[in-house]
Parts: structure tokens; sequence; C-alpha cells
């Protein structure tokens, strides 16, 4: 079995629809891709996936010792975290809800033989 590494950023405040638009681009490239692609994406999500793939390959690099240019994605996804219910103000007196939905960005890197 391959050596994984994984980092982990719960709790972020996107929604996990939004966030798996990003994280599905960089599944399964090599890590120097990855960070390309998330460099030049226009979105909250790429700034957040970033910092947990960098986190992610600073953990295989000392921690494990792995080598940073044989590494990529062998494992990208979003989780659904708490949602944060908010009430609103709805017409005819009713009360509306306007939910704030959490991810877990989940990135796994291994070392390619």
């Amino acid at each position: 079995m391959e050596n994984e590494v994984k980092a982990i950023a719960k709790m972020q405040r996107i929604s996990p629809i939004k966030a798996r638009l990003v994280v599905d681009t960089i599944r399964g490239k090599k890590v120097s891709d990855a960070l390309a692609i998330l460099e030049n994406t226009n979105k909250k999500a790429a700034v957040m996936t970033k910092k947990v793939l960098l986190s992610a390959i600073s953990n295989a690099v000392n921690n494990n010792g792995l080598d940073k240019d044989n590494l990529y994605v062998s494992e990208a996804r979003v989780d659904a975290g708490p949602v944060y219910k908010r009430p609103m103000f709805d017409s005819r007196g009713h009360i509306g809800h306007n939910d704030k939905r959490t991810s877990h960005i989940v990135i796994k890197v291994a070392e390619k033989k």
C-alpha cells in the first residue's frame, strides 16, 4: 500500500456544493499542477483548498520524509459540516430560515513510485 498523508480543514464557511467545484479540478493531479490550478482559480474555495493542500504537502515532507517532486493528490473530497440555521423574517408574519452551510475539506497526497 502506498504511503498516504492527509490534511483536513474543518468547519469552513462555504457551501459544500461550491467547494466541490474547485476540489474536483485537482483530484489525481501532480502537486505542482494542483497548486498552479488553485493559484489561477478565482474562487473563495480555491484559497481554502490551497491552504489544505500546502498543509498536506508539509505533512508529507516533514513528518513522513516523502519527496515533494513525486507527490500527487490521491484523494480530494468535501464533506458537509454542520449547518448554522438563522431565522429570517418572511412575508405575512412567517419566519423563514437562512442556512449557513459549512464544509470539511479533506486532501490526501501520496508518492508516485
